[in-house]
């Protein structure tokens, strides 16, 4: 096995040889008021599990199914509060980027820059996220390959990205549908990044509602169980009060009162799986 790399944000440790990390927060920021509502839930989840964890957060979903559907609150608006929130909370912040121009900006608040999936073989996208100097998680395209991910890691060390890491979420699966195979997070593993495993995405059937996507909220976690046990560097998972009001990606959102003992159970796998591999390694 590959040598693994840690990747540090502030207080949190992302890394295949270390207990999980958390990365989670709802599909999209609809309002400031309710964002800020979620993430201080969220918080207070992770605190009282002591659990490392990330905050998630997307001013435009630039993907969606219509163009009739909500995409966010703009990055302007998005950022300018963003960047109090995290310092009165005191928590680390991913947010999506979406255009090479964006990246510099988003890195004045994010500590984490996000390249979504479909956009992850966008070289310029990835080399201006790379020049900020945040650490960058690059979701898998549903349409990669796990040994192509490798060709995302050399484009991001060609210029010196701080920390990389590499998110699974599904690879497509005929029309509308989406299967995970676990090999992948093996496969990318051995690249000596961390890997992240997205359990909620990984449930999506694209376009599946027509003009929106649908999801099976029932699989998150079965898969997130599955994921855990390979003992990767860390879980996303997109979390909302409400899923079936949610604004985007509510039929694959976890209910954030369901959070908790998600994570707990999620905890107690990753504690087993840790065991299992320094016995092996032995």
């Amino acid at each position: 096995m590959t040598k693994q790399k840690e990747v540090r944000v502030k207080n949190v440790v992302f890394s295949n040889d270390r207990p999980l990390a958390y990365i989670a927060g709802p599909c999209v920021i609809e309002t400031p008021k309710s964002y800020t509502a979620e993430a201080e839930k969220l918080k207070a989840i992770f605190a009282a599990l002591k659990t490392p964890f990330v905050l998630k957060a997307s001013f435009d979903k630039a993907n969606r199914t219509s163009h009739k559907s909500f995409r966010g609150i703009g990055m302007e608006t998005a950022l300018d509060f963003l960047k109090d929130l995290k310092n009165r909370l005191g928590m680390p912040l991913l947010v999506d980027v979406h255009e090479p121009a964006q990246a510099a900006r988003v890195a004045e608040a994010a500590d984490i820059l996000q390249v979504p999936a479909f956009m992850c073989r966008q070289t310029d996208l990835l080399f201006a996220c790379a020049d900020t100097g945040r650490a960058v998680n690059v979701k898998k395209g549903q349409f990669l390959s796990p040994w192509e991910a490798e060709n995302i890691v050399k484009k991001l060390e060609s210029r010196g990205a701080a920390g990389i890491m590499l998110t699974e979420r599904g690879s497509s699966f005929g029309y509308g549908n989406l299967v995970v195979d676990m090999r992948s997070l093996e496969i990318m593993k051995d690249f000596g990044y961390p890997v992240i495993f997205d359990c909620t995405h990984s449930v999506q059937k694209p376009g599946g509602l027509g003009t929106a996507t649908g999801g099976d909220r029932g699989f998150i976690m079965p898969l997130a169980k599955a994921a855990a046990a390979l003992k990767i560097a860390g879980l996303f998972f997109e979390a909302h009060p409400n899923p079936a009001k949610a604004l985007s990606d509510g039929p694959n959102s976890i209910r954030l009162d369901a959070v908790k003992p998600m994570v707990a159970a999620l905890n107690r796998v990753d504690r087993l799986a840790l065991e299992i591999s320094n016995i092996s390694s032995k």
